[in-house]
């Protein structure tokens, strides 16, 4: 039988050796916490608390502002010290709530629906909506919303994105080995909300393990089947993970919902889970530390306003000063210049290696040999697209398809002239992106 796969795609050294066999670590809360009141797409967030408050953990302390914005809860009990800009990933200052944490873990009391099994569709998106989910594999984007299209009773399948496609990531591996229940429990909920719908959990090959747990644990469910995928970056993208389970195509002018799907990343569905089985706001998340750099990479189960220096102490610092550290996978995260910064909801990983292979390479012209329009799972031009970037000629970006680039990094990757061709890409798109806005 074919594996199910997309067109195009790369096979980078994966080093996901160095922390999938290590089982996840839980860390406590240090002594002052930074919540980014911008920790998913849309309108950040509105405070609720000022200076000098008192918070429980579990207290919702910001409120969404919008109907795609997303609520924050303290991970810890403690005292605001105060509401001011703080940074983060993205090198942005973005207005935070920093909590002193006092250590009692005082926490509220959550509310649990009487009748789980016969919960109102309105019921589990309240549940999701309060506890301020968001996608969890970086994108960002309120779960509320997304399991609000316009037509419900279109969706024919729920999808479980599985893959973890980037090199060195096993946050998701971890989660989908220690906690399944959770993550078929989440789906099910999800299930709940669409009457037509089927659930897939797509796993990559690579995780034999996980896709036989699966399969033994969803043996008797009617509506969710477990589905091997080619190991092959970038599976989990979303137009790629529609294709490779349902044959369905998507582009950039497109939703998931417009061809029947709905995506969710492992641990978004795991927050589901705890948030209408436990009553449980989103305050924690599993981060990847790894890297030739580290000392002692593995998974670590960290709250919400972290510092990533904490984090890092405790996998025991590096082994030597690393040359490049980033905030993400390898292919689509962002390189960072400090560590003292917040774990949000939309953390993933930390990388830290020892030698910068990227800043070393020089860029020479292009020779047409035309790998990058090979390996993009796009189906665009990377080269021409490159080039009209460069020259800010954005007619001829737009009359090749540029927005229709997921800025995966396969190109980049693969070019023999070493081009940035994604950056070039990435850069236009946001131009052009900001353009539309207005």
């Amino acid at each position: 039988m074919a594996k199910l796969t997309f067109q195009g795609g790369i096979h980078p050294y994966d080093g996901k050796d160095l922390s999938k066999d290590k089982p996840i670590t839980e860390l406590s809360a240090g002594p002052v916490l930074v919540f980014p009141l911008s920790q998913h797409i849309g309108a950040p967030a509105k405070p609720l608390v000022q200076k000098g408050d008192y918070v429980y953990r579990g207290q919702k302390i910001a409120e969404a502002a919008s109907f795609v914005s997303a609520n924050i809860h303290s991970s810890v009990s403690g005292t605001v010290k105060a509401i001011e800009p703080r940074r983060v990933a993205s090198g942005d200052q973005v207005m935070s709530i920093v909590i002193e944490n006092d250590g009692l873990n005082q926490e509220v009391q959550y509310y649990v629906p009487q009748d789980l099994d016969n919960l109102t569709k309105e019921e589990i998106l309240y549940c999701v909506k309060e506890a301020g989910i968001v996608g969890m594999g970086g994108a960002g984007f309120p779960t509320h919303v997304k399991l609000s299209p316009k037509e419900p009773e279109k969706i024919e399948y729920v999808i479980a994105n599985c893959a973890e496609c980037e090199p060195y990531l096993t946050s998701d591996y971890r989660r989908m080995l220690e906690e399944p229940e959770k993550l078929i429990g989440g789906l099910k909920i999800i299930l709940q909300l669409f009457d037509k719908a089927q659930g897939i959990i797509a796993v990559e090959d690579n995780k034999p393990d996980c896709i036989k747990l699966l399969r033994d644990l969803t043996r008797n469910e009617t509506r969710i089947s477990v589905r091997a995928l080619q190991t092959k970056y970038p599976q989990g993208g979303e137009r790629s993970l529609i294709y490779a389970t349902t044959g369905r195509k998507i582009n950039s002018s497109m939703l998931p919902a417009d061809v029947g799907c709905i995506v969710n990343n492992v641990d978004t569905i795991v927050a589901v889970e705890r948030a209408v089985m436990e009553g449980k706001p989103l305050m924690e998340r599993i981060v990847t530390v790894t890297g030739d750099a580290v000392k002692d990479p593995r998974n670590y189960k960290v709250p919400t306003g972290m510092s990533y220096t904490e984090i890092l102490d405790v996998a025991g610092g590096f082994k030597s000063i690393p040359e490049k550290i980033i905030c993400g996978g390898p292919m689509m995260g962002v390189a960072i210049f400090s560590t003292d910064i917040p774990v949000t909801k939309t953390s993933t990983a930390l990388l830290a290696f020892t030698k910068d292979e990227v800043a070393a390479m020089e860029p020479g012209p292009c020779i047409n040999c035309g790998r990058c329009l090979e390996v993009c799972p796009g189906r665009v031009m990377p080269s021409r697209l490159a080039d009209a970037a460069e020259r800010f000629d954005e007619e001829t970006f737009l009359e090749l398809n540029g927005m229709e680039c997921c800025e995966c990094g396969c190109c980049s990757f693969i070019c023999p002239a070493k081009r940035p061709l994604t950056q070039e890409i990435k850069s236009m798109r946001k131009i052009q992106l900001a353009k539309r806005k207005k």
